[in-house]
């Protein structure tokens, strides 16, 4: 059995309890999506499709609704980046309002004006902001001043907890030292490693990289939890607290063409049509064993 509260983000594990597996919950317990394709940045390693895609927002309502009822415990808005989205405070404002998820984003950071912050506050549970290198490289690799994201988390500490994500590659992991000291100082509740995922442009993450992000992972104690994206942790030390908990449980993911896949690098999925989020689910299940 497991219990979730959505404002604290506060996770109990009763393992000692057992639960007829007619009772289980039926829908992953996190779901992201990608609301749209469009981003007013150009990171070399993005994966996101470039295609022009949004979804519509009544429909992703419906489905989120849907996947509350089914025991969905969360959904991460991403994209392209989230805040180029139509209406995308009263989205928020909505799914907080008419379900009892956990609402999350992830953002480049540099529309969340104070104005925005303001509108999104009382509406999201927590923020994720990318922050691929410091200083230079953040410069070099996201076309943006450092200093205006470092001024932009001011505000964004006064919607939610915040945490930082880091695509590990080549030209970042020198400044994971210091990405990790300007996360603490800022804030942060979490630092999340992103090892750079293979693209049809791009080879992924090299094997000397990696080497060096599971000896600095092995070396470093931060004041601030550190967290792994699933398709990045091989061979590092993490906590899988539902050992028995089979991917298609735990996550998936919907495209900004309303496309269900079980991870946002999948090239195929289920389109979700009249039918429902939970309909397509099925299918996508059924297709690969429930895996």
């Amino acid at each position: 059995m497991h219990l979730f509260d959505a404002a604290t983000g506060l996770n109990v594990l009763l393992d000692e309890v057992p639960v007829d597996p007619q009772a289980w919950d039926q829908a992953p317990r996190q779901v992201s999506i990608a609301l749209t394709n469009t981003c007013d940045l150009a990171c070399p390693y993005c994966y996101a499709p470039k295609l022009n895609a949004r979804l519509n927002a009544t429909r992703v309502v419906g489905w989120l609704r849907e996947l509350d009822d089914n025991g969905c415990l969360g959904v991460g808005f991403g994209g392209g980046e989230p805040t180029l989205f139509p209406g995308f405070t009263s989205l928020c404002s909505t799914v907080a309002s008419q379900t009892g998820l956990a609402v999350t984003f992830t953002t480049h950071g540099h529309r969340l004006t104070a104005g925005l912050c303001d509108e999104l506050r009382g509406s999201v549970h927590f923020v994720r902001v990318s922050m691929d290198g410091v200083g230079a490289t953040y410069k070099r690799l996201r076309g943006r001043p450092f200093a205006t994201l470092l001024a932009r988390l001011a505000d964004v500490r006064r919607v939610a907890p915040f945490g930082i994500n880091f695509v590990v590659n080549a030209d970042t992991i020198g400044d994971l030292d210091s990405a990790v000291d300007i996360a603490v100082k800022a804030g942060a509740s979490e630092f999340l490693l992103l090892p750079e995922q293979p693209t049809v442009h791009r080879s992924g993450i090299d094997e000397d990289t990696a080497t060096r992000l599971r000896e600095w992972v092995c070396n470093n104690d931060p004041a601030l939890r550190l967290t792994v994206s699933a398709a990045g942790a091989d061979g590092l030390p993490v906590c899988v607290p539902l050992t028995g908990e089979l991917p298609s449980e735990a996550y998936a993911h919907v495209d900004a063409q309303g496309v269900l896949k079980w991870s946002s690098y999948d090239l195929e999925g289920v389109a979700v049509d009249d039918a429902g989020v939970m309909a397509a689910l099925h299918v996508l299940r059924e297709g690969r064993g429930a895996a």
